[in-house]
This record gives C-alpha cells, structure tokens and sequence, in this order.
C-alpha cells in the first residue's frame, strides 16, 4: 500500500490514517483506491474488533483534491464525477457497514467529502481546533459520500438542509451541539482520547456490536413489524455466540465479563 494512506495494527485495533499532510489530506482517485483496500482490509480481518480513522497532519481530510477535478474538468475527460460511484460509494458502503466500530479522530478541518467519511463512522471525536464544512454547494454540485443519508439522521432534515444549502463552516463546538460529534477534547489529547476508546471496543463483545450497527441501519428504512423480525433474527444468531454464553454466565456468577469477539 503507497504511502498516500496508511494502515496500522495495534493489538486489536488498526488505525487508518489519511496521509497527504501538505495538501490536507485531500482525496486523489489513487488515495481513494487505496483508502478503500485499507477499509476492506480492517473489515474482513478478524484480529482487527476496532478501527480509527484519522488525518496526517493538522487536518483530518479537506475532500475532493480539486486540483486533480479541475484538470479532468479541463482536459474534457468522460464522466469526472463518476468517482463518485466508482470510489466514494463503496468507500462510505464499507465503513458503515463494517462489522466492528470505527471511530473518526478529527483535527483541522473536515469538508466535504471527508466530512462523509466522519459521518460515516460510528463515533466521532474532534479536536477543539476541529472545524466541519459541507461546502458541496460552494463548487455547484450537490452531496455525495453518503452525506444526503448520514447528516439527516445524526441531525434532523431540516438542519441537514440548512447545513448543506448554506455550506457554512461549523466550530466543533457548534458541531457537538447539533449532534454531528460525540465529544470534544482538548488538541494534544485526541490520539489519546480515540485510542482509549478504541481498545474499551476491541475488548468488547465485537459480534453483538456487528449486530447493534446492522440492526439500526435495517430499522432506519423498514418498518416496525419488519424490525422487530430483524432484531429476532440478529438475537437468534447472537444467542450461539462464544461471547453471549460467556457474558451470561459471567453476570450469573458476578463476574466481570471477558468477550472474545466470537
């Protein structure tokens, strides 16, 4: 994997890293591809139960490389915004549906599409230098990387439109209080922070999380009657875990309980 993304394993968490510091971490179609492998990668690897997703540098990700989109846009090549199906869409697919949590550890500015990428994630930590910027509308297009789906459900339909037809650039505080990060800490502390969470998740029980994440992303787009048959379905499979006996009979016996994953 080149240099332009980074993937490291630390115990049982691997941390992803976006690393083109100068252009602040600006996504080019060779950093997407390589994105995507590292996100699959950490998805199918069964040593990895938690995975990080960070920015080189003082940013997290500044979104498309617009260098790269004008020269496409100048030199007349077929479909430029097909990177959105060919790269963006499998890469936000992957994230939130990976069956482990992942956490985005955010510093300087998240935009655009990398806004997406933390939007995508389970948890989202910033720093308090951090800054959010929908700034589609800026360059006359509309949402991709999955930001039409995830900013309405972390902050309603009614602010998500607000957030992307203005396209003003959110503080982390403003973007704690309208429910786009989980928390905020001081900057020297958000590697400490994302990594402390990451290993409380990679000691849990990793398979029930799976199902926790699948089940709500089921709910969000059927109904009760067809939510409830999915939960029974998740709890069925669950119920032949390693991790559930182990868990029940730990709380039975007033045992601090020890997940396997499995």
């Amino acid at each position: 994997m080149a240099d332009s993304v980074l993937c490291d394993l630390n115990g049982a968490v691997a941390t992803i890293t976006l690393n083109r510091p100068t252009a602040r971490n600006a996504l080019t179609a060779e950093m997407k591809a390589e994105l995507l492998a590292a996100v699959r990668q950490c998805s199918s690897d069964t040593a990895v139960r938690a995975v990080i997703l960070t920015g080189a540098g003082h940013s997290f990700c500044a979104g498309q490389d617009l260098r790269e989109h004008a020269g496409l846009l100048e030199s007349g090549a077929p479909a430029p915004m097909e990177t959105v199906r060919t790269h963006y869409n499998p890469i936000i697919t992957a994230i939130a549906t990976m069956p482990k949590p992942v956490i985005a550890a955010i510093s300087g500015v998240a935009a655009g599409a990398g806004a997406g990428l933390a939007f995508a994630c389970d948890f989202r930590i910033a720093a308090r230098d951090a800054s959010l910027l929908l700034a589609f509308a800026k360059v006359g297009l509309g949402a991709d990387s999955g930001v039409s789906w995830t900013l309405q459900r972390l902050t309603g339909t009614a602010r998500a439109t607000e957030l992307l037809i203005l396209a003003e650039p959110l503080t982390a505080d403003r973007a704690l209080s309208v429910g786009l990060l989980n928390s905020i800490v001081d900057n020297q502390d958000l590697a400490t922070a994302a990594s402390q969470l990451a290993s409380t998740l990679a000691a849990g029980p990793t398979a029930a999380y799976a199902a926790i994440k699948a089940g709500l992303a089921f709910a969000a787009s059927h109904d009760l009657a067809e939510s409830l048959e999915k939960e029974a379905q998740l709890q069925a499979a669950l119920a032949e875990t390693d991790d559930h006996t182990a868990a029940t009979l730990a709380f039975v016996r007033k045992q601090p309980p020890s997940y396997q994953g499995r």
